[in-house]
């Protein structure tokens, strides 16, 4: 965000959230701005593992997952552990995770694995990234084609679907299955998403409301843990219906909940809620109980319509 683009956001949050809660909303982003600018140019960003360093045939990522967030409902997932273990991811928000992780080191394993992914960002690869979506042996922008409207996101199971299909059909040496959840828009929030004179939706409204006490802390949670429970539900049926040995469940980043005067997630911000994220090893064995839906719709995006359902996810 330039300062041109702080000043113009700044207006829109005044004129919905008033002076004081305006000014505060975005006195935060202008913290927020300045510690990305301070820790990139001082090199703090630079720590993490690729996850091409690691074992794994199928990496599910969990958008935003926290370790401690994940530990509060592993007691009703059998796949899960009692204690989350860590990794330090490359990334602090999802196009810094792609872009270090998806690049010309990487190629050869990149050609071996299948990316299903629910995350628009993956339009970037090629673009701002050294990637080239070619690259990946299949790469299916399951957010292209089964935006769900209504909730103004991507929903788990498309994603779901597709991650089955492609092992059941295609049997790729490495799968990647990248889900939005927990990641905003929050179903089990009732709220008008809409920012100032933005008609679309905005998940990135839900850190605004927080930082000026219009929601509180134990009701973001509340509904950040919900989207959860809804993802690894749909994790627990691409379990049961896929095989492989080697299944870890992680995150591509974290989320911040007001630790250091941050919300959301900042690229190049190597703080540990943002960076730690659960590396989760289990296995799948594919039952046959579950047929998956694979029909899709003709996507003809332009890049208003990808730039929409970006900042549709909080991304301005």
């Amino acid at each position: 965000m330039t300062f041109a683009d702080w000043l113009r956001e700044s207006k829109h949050k005044i004129d919905d959230y008033g002076l004081s809660g305006g000014v505060q909303s975005a006195a935060l982003d202008l913290w927020g701005g300045f510690a990305r600018r301070a820790c990139h140019r001082l090199g703090l960003d630079q720590s993490g593992t690729g996850i091409y360093e690691r074992d794994w045939d199928v990496l599910v990522v969990l958008d935003t997952c926290r370790t401690d967030v994940l530990a509060e409902v592993a007691d009703e997932y059998d796949f899960l552990p009692e204690r989350i273990p860590a990794f330090t991811s490359l990334g602090s928000t999802s196009w810094e995770w792609m872009a270090d992780n998806f690049n010309e080191t990487y190629r050869e394993e990149i050609a071996r694995t299948a990316y299903v992914t629910g995350n628009a960002h993956t339009r970037r690869l090629g673009d701002e990234f050294e990637a080239d979506p070619e690259w990946f042996g299949l790469l299916d922008e399951v957010w292209e084609y089964a935006w769900d409207d209504e909730f103004d996101g991507i929903p788990p199971r498309p994603v779901t679907d597709r991650a089955i299909d492609a092992m059941r059909t295609r049997d790729p040496e490495r799968l990647v299955v990248h889900y939005m959840q927990p990641h905003a828009p929050y179903r089990s929030l009732d709220m008008d998403w809409s920012v100032g004179d933005q008609q679309d939706a905005d998940a990135g409204k839900v850190w605004d409301l927080l930082q000026i006490g219009e929601l509180s802390h134990e009701e973001v949670w509340a509904a950040y843990r919900d989207n959860l429970r809804w993802v690894l539900d749909d994790v627990e049926l691409l379990l049961e219906n896929i095989d492989a040995e080697t299944v870890v469940l992680t995150a591509d980043h974290g989320e911040a909940f007001g630790e250091w005067g941050l919300y959301g997630h900042y690229r190049h911000v190597p703080i540990s809620v943002l960076k730690e994220v659960p590396w989760v090893t289990t296995s799948a064995t594919d039952s046959g109980t579950y047929e998956p839906e694979t029909e899709t719709a003709d996507a003809d995006l332009t890049g208003d319509d990808v730039q929409q359902r970006l900042q549709a996810l909080g991304y301005r």
